[in-house]
């Protein structure tokens, strides 16, 4: 038997060996006196030394798989020089060591064909470890992370290095994203997709180190100085923000009611609303690296992938942000598609609450009738009336140009966006009209992660976290842990061999472990 198979026999042994005493302790007064949840965290943590030997015995059972053919570089040059080396891999069952051949040539790199075949991370820590750092970190602090990894694991990983862990766990968002537009149609959610084509868009802001601003935030936040040394005052901030952009785009069948159903939803007395269509296929993400017309580019892309043939009526939600629509209305010139634009009633709502201010009381009754009212109106496709009374209303009451202002801005965002307020048609059409979805996209796929307390991010590690996060929001995690695990393999090996193709490798013969004690009996 040849040295690797008998390393491997030796391996399989110990592992043997192990399980026995595991097995003698379970039986043992050690174990007998011990409570259910003491004896779980036993188990695991003794099991997970078991497991760590089988993976080593077949690890050591793979070094003996030969080389089929010859290997040759991705530089055309044959590697002829042979030698064995080992590299050390960190798993999630604990430190493990490799033994593989290595290929060579004079002032060439070596090649190792069981590192292609097993598809080992170039760094120390395996996909498994990788994996669980970042799932971890996507929804604690790094701190958290690290802790859990050590918890739940056999795998201990320092906080620098699960930072770039994290940061390569996200390197093929872009490329994911356009692999699964170009099959949307063969996915299940694609045959029952609701008729109406949404895309929605806002903008959340990210605590950042000073160097990762903007040019203009950064220069902005040098140039500021506080007033007091120990404390901030009214209108201080501490921390200066690079705002992320948020997008979410799903279909979704109509939904056809009137003005007094939408004021009925409003309600807060408890009164259950009617059952309405939920959001299908919805993919939410955010990036803090890319502006918001390449944001919102993607988010046409994404919808075109959705309605190749464009029967679906597309309706973008906005919220009255001029740049916002500005880039919106160029995307859609540039793709030829027709989109309905409608502003954020909720936004409106804001702004009426404001103005009504100006004429009743605060938190009074007087306030909500008149709130009620015109959003009524708004409902029924008033915009013009409305504004129009507002601004009579401040008239009539010889209201300074200061003590008129809230009710100027509300008139002034009514009519500016009037076009975008034909809330009667779009309740006729069955179209939604409110942005509830991008709003929480906003709450928990950033600040519920991004401003946790302390947190002051860097350009790449905030960009990475919101890439994994938007998968994990979007139920798309999985699917793209396999396409990552793809990519890498033809990154860190096929990229190295001529032709993108891998040596051919021999399978072990499987070696007889060695009998031990763990297999002997006593007869009587």
């Amino acid at each position: 038997m040849e040295a690797h198979a008998l390393r491997a026999a030796d391996s399989f042994s110990q592992a043997h060996d192990e399980f026995f005493r595991l097995e003698c302790r379970l039986q043992s007064e050690e174990t007998l006196r011990m409570s259910h949840s003491d004896l779980e965290g036993f188990i695991e943590k003794e099991g997970r030394e078991v497991l760590r030997q089988l993976l080593q015995a077949h690890l050591d059972l793979r070094a003996s798989a030969k080389v089929t053919g010859p290997v040759t570089g991705a530089d055309g040059l044959e590697r002829t020089h042979h030698r064995e080396g080992e590299r050390k891999l960190e798993t999630l069952l604990g430190g493990v060591t490799v033994t593989r051949d290595g290929f060579g040539a004079r002032g060439k790199p070596t090649l190792f064909p069981l590192d292609a075949d097993l598809n080992l991370p170039k760094e120390l820590y395996s996909f498994g470890v990788r994996r669980r750092a970042a799932e971890a970190a996507v929804k604690g602090s790094f701190d958290e992370a690290v802790k859990l990894l050590a918890g739940t694991s056999g795998a201990e990983v320092p906080k620098r290095q699960l930072e770039e862990l994290v940061f390569r766990a996200a390197v093929d968002f872009d490329g994911f994203n356009v692999t699964r537009r170009a099959d949307w149609d063969s996915l299940a959610i694609s045959k029952k997709a609701g008729k109406i084509l949404v895309l929605t868009f806002d903008g959340k802001g990210v605590p950042m180190r000073r160097e990762d601003l903007r040019e203009a935030t950064r220069k902005a936040a040098e140039a500021r100085r506080p007033k007091l040394e120990k404390r901030l005052t009214k209108g201080e901030k501490r921390n200066s923000k690079r705002m992320a952009q948020v997008a979410a785009v799903y279909t979704i069948a109509p939904f056809v009611r009137d003005a007094a159903a939408v004021l009925g939803d409003l309600k807060s007395d408890g009164t259950p609303s009617p059952s309405r269509p939920r959001p299908e296929g919805k993919r939410v993400w955010a990036s803090v690296e890319k502006e918001p017309a390449a944001v919102i580019e993607e988010a046409f892309q994404e919808a075109l992938s959705r309605d190749r043939k464009r029967k679906r009526q597309w309706v973008v939600l906005v919220d009255g942000n001029a740049d916002q629509i500005r880039m919106v209305k160029a995307a859609a010139r540039r793709h030829g598609v027709e989109v309905a634009l409608v502003l954020d009633v909720i936004h409106v709502l804001e702004y009426l609450w404001c103005a009504s201010y100006v004429f009743n009381p605060e938190a009074s009754a007087e306030a909500e009738a008149w709130v009620t009212e015109r959003l009524l109106w708004l409902l029924c496709g008033q915009a013009g009336q409305v504004a129009a009374s507002i601004r009579r209303s401040a008239t009539k009451r010889g209201l300074t140009e200061a003590e008129r202002k809230p009710a100027d801005r509300c008139a002034d965002y009514i009519t500016k966006h009037r076009a975008m307020l034909r809330y009667d048609k779009c309740l006729e059409q069955g179209f939604p009209i409110a942005t509830g979805v991008i709003e929480g996209a906003c709450r928990y796929l950033v600040r519920d992660r991004m401003e946790i307390t302390g947190a002051r991010w860097s350009l790449k590690g905030a960009e990475a976290v919101l890439r994994l996060r938007s998968l994990w929001a979007s139920g798309d995690l999985e699917d793209y842990w396999r396409y990552h695990d793809q990519m890498e393999r033809v990154r860190n090996h096929h990229a190295l061999y001529a032709g993108n193709e891998l040596p051919a490798l021999s399978p072990p013969e499987p070696a007889e472990p060695r009998p031990t004690r763990g297999h002997l009996r006593v007869v009587k």
